[in-house]
């Protein structure tokens, strides 16, 4: 299977584990990497300049219609459902919330499996609710690959535990083992 895109979705907790998660990886990977990280609408602070002080790959804000780039960290911008389109362009929403949520990790995990088929993989870290679930549970029904965070080695373990028990994943492993496995993956 080739790896086209992968998706990553956090919740609290979330920013210390996408800078292991980010630091880990090979900065020759060519796949686009969208990430959903529950924020609220009114968060002025710079994720992206925070999560590219620990990444060897670009970090930028996701805006609408622009494309999703290889090699590049696409970051669902607060306050607004971040969507995959099927031209591989990303869409922006302030429909209502998804899990008490808006960005969702169920609306970015959902679209992107409907534009990436089996050539998505689908990340679910730590997290205090069950947002993602349905989202990798629809990426695995695509022939996606779902690779959850150990509910142990998260600091909010409520979001992998469910992802678990709904989806089921292909790889369940803590945290500073997936950005290896990523890397295997997609530089296979």
């Amino acid at each position: 299977m080739t790896v086209t895109a992968i998706v990553v979705g956090c919740s609290a907790g979330g920013v210390t584990a996408l800078q292991t998660l980010l630091g880990g990886l090979d900065p020759r990977l060519a796949q686009a990497l969208v990430v959903c990280c529950h924020r609220s609408a009114d968060d002025s602070a710079n994720l992206a300049g925070v999560l590219a002080r620990s990444s060897r790959l670009p970090v930028v804000e996701a805006a609408e219609r622009e494309p999703a780039r290889g090699g590049v960290v696409h970051l669902a911008p607060p306050g607004y459902h971040l969507l995959m389109e099927s031209d591989n362009r990303f869409a922006l929403s302030v429909d209502p919330h998804v899990s008490h949520a808006r960005p969702s990790i169920d609306v970015l995990f959902c679209s992107a499996a409907q534009a990436w088929r089996a050539g998505l993989v689908g990340v679910v870290l730590t997290g205090a609710n069950t947002d993602g679930a349905e989202g990798l549970r629809l990426i695995r029904r695509y022939g996606g690959i779902a690779i959850v965070q150990s509910p142990a080695s998260a600091q909010a373990p409520a979001m992998p535990q469910a992802a678990l028990d709904l989806a089921g994943a292909d790889h369940c492993v803590p945290l500073e083992a997936i950005p290896a496995l990523l890397n295997r993956l997609c530089l296979a």
